[in-house]
């Protein structure tokens, strides 16, 4: 990984790369994305364990996404050509099969350096997940480990909190805040409205 943080409110870099999308190879660009949102995930490799059910998941909640104006784009540093063979493969064997978002190839990782989830040692991405807002800024970053998959509830969760957030710019979302729960106001009186309604 690179010494320099890329971190939350900072813009998004962006990238030019081929993904496999709908079994064809296409150029894609993150800034054509510009006034959508973007959940870019990063995940290892294709033809391993964990990653097939962490790729599946989202493909399979692709439209409650899509719902939210909201691009998922999924990075690994194989080969569109690996990607496309494991889409080919049925699910049951361990392929991921026929995707609604686009699989990119980060064949020279420089996608992972650039958004700094790199492991330079076993010379693949980390699980990183960037939420990336319609002007093309970082809004959430997590990195997992390799040995553990993502949340899709969660990352709608946050898509859902960064979304309210920016559509209501004097309130703020406490923890766990899922659509039609309270949020606050922050500041330190009219907070306590908040604080005496939930206790």
């Amino acid at each position: 990984m690179t010494d320099e943080c890329l971190r939350v409110g900072q813009e998004a870099p962006d990238f030019t790369a081929t993904a496999v999308v709908d079994q064809e190879f296409e150029t894609i660009k993150l800034s054509d994305y510009r006034g959508k949102y973007v959940v870019l995930f990063f995940y290892p490799l294709d033809f391993t364990f964990v990653c097939p059910t962490e790729v599946t998941a989202f493909s399979d909640r692709y439209k409650e996404f899509e719902s939210m104006s909201t691009e998922i784009l999924g990075v690994s540093v194989d080969s569109e050509f690996s990607h496309l063979a494991w889409i080919q493969t049925d699910r049951k064997s361990g392929g991921v099969g026929d995707l609604n978002y686009p699989l990119i190839s980060d064949i020279k990782k420089e996608i992972s350096a650039a958004y700094n989830v790199l492991d330079p040692e076993a010379g693949i991405a980390l699980r990183g997940l960037f939420i990336i807002d319609k002007e093309g800024m970082i809004q959430h970053a997590t990195i997992n480990n390799l040995a553990f998959g993502r949340n899709v509830d969660e990352t709608l969760r946050t898509l859902q909190a960064i979304q309210y957030v920016q559509a209501h710019p004097d309130e703020v979302c406490p923890a766990g805040w899922k659509p039609g729960d309270k949020t606050m106001n922050p500041d330190p009186i009219k907070s306590k409205e908040f604080f005496a309604a939930v206790q």
